[in-house]
């Protein structure tokens, strides 16, 4: 049996015209079963999501969360914040990991521990799963919570990506504090 700590690490949030991209590492706990298998978040119910994430806080699973708004998104680009996002999910783990899986075809900026880039990982790793659904429903937690403050743009519906319902929004009120100044809208 081996004693390596594996860390799956996702982000949520690299498309929308709004709000901020959010990561998440996770490193499962042992000989604990799901109440609902882990799947990619973007294909499970909300419901699905929402028990997952619940039961991933309550079962003793390692999570670090990191966000970036959308004024850091401007600065860096969405490829990096998001890499950024994800280096400081991994900075936030209880534990050190000894390998990190990672959505994507990218690495992150540690040399102090094993990475690999699995494409698609987030349907074929439940620890990938795993972070894949904690930012998921993190970053759709802050968006509903931007709803509040403008709801002219639907943010509970959509979460910031372009539908366009929120095309419409944006070009019928205009661009809200929370939009990425460094996405362009298209046209409806």
């Amino acid at each position: 049996m081996s004693n390596e700590k594996i860390a799956g690490v996702d982000e949520a949030g690299r498309g929308p015209l709004a709000g901020p991209v959010v990561a998440s590492a996770v490193i499962l706990p042992e000989g604990k079963t799901p109440p609902v298998p882990f799947r990619d978040s973007k294909i499970l119910s909300a419901s699905a999501r929402e028990r997952l994430f619940i039961w991933l806080h309550e079962s003793g699973a390692d999570i670090g969360v990191g966000i970036v708004d959308h004024e850091e998104i401007d600065r860096m680009n969405i490829l990096r914040a998001s890499l950024y996002a994800m280096k400081i999910a991994v900075g936030k783990l209880k534990s050190k990991p000894s390998l990190l899986l990672i959505d994507g075809t990218f690495t992150l900026d540690l040399t102090d521990v094993r990475q690999e880039a699995i494409v698609k990982g987030d349907s074929k790793i439940a620890a990938i799963s795993a972070a894949s659904i904690i930012a998921k429903v993190t970053r759709d937690r802050i968006m509903d919570d931007y709803h509040g403050q403008y709801p002219a743009y639907g943010f509970d519906r959509h979460k910031g990506y372009p539908t366009k319902a929120h095309r419409t929004a944006v070009l019928t009120h205009g661009p809200c504090p929370i939009h990425r100044k460094s996405f362009r809208v298209r046209p409806v």
